[in-house]
């Protein structure tokens, strides 16, 4: 009789969830997917856990883009505060680019959410239950596929408390909280023009 197995690889997790190793190491570490070190010292993740997180997937699932919106500026929005994310929409909604504007309100749907289709702009905040935003950016700068999303950091943190939990990657804009719309315009318009500019080289 064959018995199925209750655990698999890192790897195999990964393969299963269609997400980065390196996303499945991080929900180990934050206990999202439970898992031990075998005396060899490899991790060994629960079939169950994994399974679990399947459906947390299924039920946030993020359909692919349509050409008309591939030809827009995909933002991604990542904030747990219900009322800002509706603040987001509205004001989102009348920059002049037009954006296709998605809006998630934890860490982990805002990693799936990359996983299925990688926005031009990331808006997260550094200030979540579970996985924060220090560690989704943190995964996604360690991740070359991510290298050409631009990403604004959004927190009530001063500087001094950011660099004590570890600090921003390079590259990442800081706004504080409430935050400055007309700040955050200014960036978008800055990948918009360099949207354009790729399309043009591409043509």
């Amino acid at each position: 009789m064959k018995v199925e197995k209750t655990f698999c690889t890192t790897r195999e997790a990964a393969t299963l969830l269609g997400v980065s190793v390196g996303t499945t190491q991080l929900w180990v570490d934050n206990g999202l997917l439970s898992a031990w070190k075998t005396p060899g010292g490899h991790r060994r993740v629960a079939r169950d856990s994994v399974e679990k997180l399947l459906y947390v997937r299924m039920q946030s699932v993020v359909s692919a883009p349509t050409e008309a919106e591939s030809a827009r500026m995909r933002v991604l929005v990542v904030e747990d505060d219900r009322n800002l994310l509706r603040l987001y929409q509205v004001m989102l909604a009348q920059w002049p680019m037009a954006p296709e504007v998605r809006t998630v309100d934890n860490g982990i749907e805002g990693l799936l959410a990359i996983e299925a289709a990688p926005p031009d702009l990331l808006i997260v905040d550094l200030s979540m239950p579970g996985v924060d935003g220090l560690q989704v950016l943190r995964i996604l700068r360690s991740s070359a596929r991510y290298a050409g999303i631009a990403i604004v950091a959004v927190s009530g943190l001063d500087e001094t408390e950011i660099a004590r939990r570890g600090g921003l990657p390079p590259g990442v804009t800081l706004l504080g909280k409430p935050v400055a719309f007309s700040r955050l315009l200014a960036v978008a318009n800055s990948v918009e023009e360099g949207r354009r500019a790729s399309v043009r080289l591409a043509a």
